[in-house]
């Protein structure tokens, strides 16, 4: 993989210079585009440490799969669709569920048991194994999203391709998105996390803990625990307005299971849904 990556490096360094037939380049990308597509190397990955590491050289392999590519026409039964990007394929071998009305881009990753409602999963992607992309749900190029989630209806996910050292959304194991929440701009959020209905959570977000008021951070919900959408007052010029934040009602203990009843009570009391 080392070597592929400076292969990856130094065509990108040539990129300017690349021709579309260069059957050399276009091997070498979409080798790299391959271990994407088998989860054997991921855009971005945890460092252990509770920060991310971004293999940018990954990055680079899809922009230059973009410059390289060219339109064709993509027919799946009486469906026709104009892109640069196949479609993934092969998912029941995979162990993979995918409802009509579901795709994946090329070089997005799905593990084992993840059912796939009408959604859309873009190239980059991680989606761990056991998680639902519940309908109408969207992952966008380059998110990780870890195992045993709930992206519920409606969920965005959002993408990054560049700056290629930009963080993608992160979002850790065994959560439950609400629906309709939107996460991105580099958004993380942490293992065991339930985001009620309708959150949105960006980079500059603050996430407050409702107990002592205390920002936690900006863009980042800890893990385990409940958070919903809230507001908090801030002054102008013009008078005091409600900014948004993403307020932590709950704290769960590490491995605690979501009891779909007991959570709908925690959030109900809140105003809340999942």
């Amino acid at each position: 993989m080392s070597d592929l990556r400076t292969q990856i490096e130094d065509i990108w360094a040539a990129r300017d210079s690349l021709d579309a037939d260069d059957e050399g380049a276009n091997s070498t990308i979409h080798g790299a585009i391959d271990l994407l597509d088998a989860g054997e190397a991921r855009v971005a990955e945890p460092d252990g440490e509770g920060g991310v590491v971004v293999n940018e050289w990954l990055k680079f392999a899809i922009l230059l799969l973009f410059r390289q590519a060219q339109m064709s026409t993509i027919e799946v039964g009486p469906f026709e669709f104009a892109d640069k990007i196949p479609l993934k394929a092969d998912y029941a071998s995979r162990g993979v569920r995918v409802v009509p009305g579901a795709s994946a881009r090329w070089g997005s990753y799905q593990g084992p048991g993840v059912i796939m409602m009408p959604s859309y999963i873009n190239i980059g992607a991680y989606v761990g194994a056991n998680t639902m992309v519940d309908t109408w749900a969207t992952v966008g190029s380059c998110a990780q999203i870890g195992a045993n989630v709930h992206l519920s209806g409606g969920v965005g996910i959002g993408g990054v391709l560049e700056p290629p050292n930009a963080v993608p959304v992160m979002v850790g194991d065994d959560c439950l998105i609400g629906s309709r929440c939107i996460v991105a701009e580099g958004a993380r959020v942490g293992d065991g996390v339930v985001l009620g209905a309708g959150a949105v959570l960006t980079g500059s977000i603050p996430v407050i803990d409702a107990e002592t008021g205390e920002e936690l951070s900006r863009g980042e919900v800890p893990s385990w625990c409940v958070a919903v959408q809230a507001s908090r007052g801030r002054e102008f010029a013009g008078g005091r307005f409600g900014m948004p934040c993403v307020l932590v009602i709950r704290r769960l203990d590490p491995g605690e299971r979501h009891d779909k009843s007991a959570l709908n009570d925690i959030l109900r009391s809140h105003g809340v849904t999942t």
